[in-house]
């Protein structure tokens, strides 16, 4: 065994599959709370678990971002080699969106916490990507971004279940994939709508109108 091998950067990563119950069509039925509708769309089943290095995380959640855009509709772009800022583009027909995924496999403080740097420390920034996709591994939840809302800060905590009366910043770009179905104007004031931005999918962002 090659003794280096306990100097690389190792980080728990379950392996998740994600399997479809019904294709994704049409806007779920009213009155069903976000997980109910999500659990009717699909089960989630946990195969295996492991440890893998760092990037090859990374790497997994890449692939899943990819699998869960397709599933709800999306096409997607994966740019050639590795000198870009961002991890894939989406199409949904308002123009291409440019996607970093990051990921969180364990709780730190109470939360889970993903980093908003590129490898060379630079804080993301709307002229890098459009959007910040943050996957939190164990809950299977993602968090979709915008790059403007990320400012100065070099990593981002979340907290899906606080109970806390005032909600965490960052709770209510949670599963907003309707963020990637809609123009920006449509985004409503500090990003929280006043109508829901993409009855298509088939599921609601954390703030979405209809939800619940």
């Amino acid at each position: 065994m090659d003794e280096n091998i306990y100097d690389l950067d190792y980080a728990e990563y379950p392996i998740l599959i994600l399997s479809p119950r019904k294709h994704c069509e049409g806007r779920p039925s009213p009155g069903h709370s976000d997980s109910q509708n999500l659990r009717q769309e699909m089960s989630l089943t946990i195969h295996a678990s492991g440890r893998c290095p760092r990037q090859r995380s990374g790497e997994a959640a890449e692939a899943a971002f990819v699998a869960r855009a397709k599933f709800l509709g999306f096409s997607v772009l994966i740019p050639w080699g590795n000198s870009d800022r961002y991890d894939s583009a989406v199409d949904s027909g308002h123009g291409l969106q440019r996607i970093q995924v990051k990921s969180a496999s364990s709780m730190k403080d109470s939360g889970y916490r993903i980093k908003t740097t590129g490898s060379d420390g630079h804080v993301y920034t709307s002229k890098d990507i459009d959007f910040l996709a943050g996957y939190v591994v164990p809950e299977n939840i993602w968090y979709i971004i915008p790059a403007d809302a990320i400012g100065k800060r070099e990593g981002i905590y979340f907290y899906p279940h606080t109970r806390r009366g005032l909600k965490p910043a960052f709770e209510k770009y949670r599963e907003a994939w309707c963020f990637l179905d809609c123009p920006r104007k449509a985004r409503g004031w500090r990003d929280v709508p006043v109508v829901c931005r993409s009855k298509q999918l088939c599921l609601h962002c954390a703030v979405c109108p209809l939800r619940g």
